[in-house]
């Protein structure tokens, strides 16, 4: 099974539970930037509980492994649940949308897109830029920060600078983001 196979199966599932999603992380870094080696799938979904008990039905147990209990827990807590493909071994981050102002924006601006022939839905290249900065925030990875490098140096004339720049200062992510920028 190949990766555009595993896109379509998830977000039929995402669809039919009636859960909005958006792709972000490193697939959707290597969309707008450079190609890199992962370990898993990153999904921010807005799903209410019965929308995450439907959506845990409709996985097959031989195809799938995920914990509704802890799908419910990470409900709660704003945070996130696994999804393990087991055909494939690949891991599916689930992160549940925060109900901070700018994890409302981010996921209000996400655009429907052909992926590796696939069409779904994807986290714009500054919403993306602003994720990794944050994620370099909390994790001081370097990776992170080369991703957005990466992005900057593919997307720098198409990227909203005025959008990037209210949420890069509203966040304090000026450090990371200025250390992105030395790597162009």
């Amino acid at each position: 099974m190949t990766i555009p196979d595993l896109f379509r199966r998830i977000t039929a599932k995402f669809d039919q539970a009636g859960i909005a999603y958006m792709l972000t992380g490193s697939f959707a870094s290597a969309h707008y930037g450079s190609p890199r080696s992962t370990q898993d799938i990153d999904f921010v979904i807005a799903a209410t509980p019965a929308q995450l008990r439907q959506f845990i039905d409709f996985l097959d147990g031989d195809d799938y492994y995920a914990d509704l209990g802890a799908a419910l827990e990470a409900y709660k807590r704003e945070s996130l649940f696994n999804l393990v493909d087991l055909t494939t071994g690949w891991k599916i981050d689930l992160i549940f949308r925060k109900s901070r102002r700018f994890s409302q924006e981010e996921f209000r601006r996400r655009q429907r897109t052909s992926l590796e022939g696939v069409e779904l839905y994807i986290a714009t290249a500054e919403d993306v830029v602003i994720a990794k900065l944050e994620w370099a925030r909390l994790s001081e990875s370097q990776r992170q920060i080369e991703d957005v490098a990466a992005i900057l140096r593919v997307q720098r004339e198409a990227l909203d600078r005025d959008y990037l720049e209210k949420w890069i200062s509203e966040l304090g992510l000026d450090q990371h983001w200025d250390a992105a920028n030395q790597r162009l």
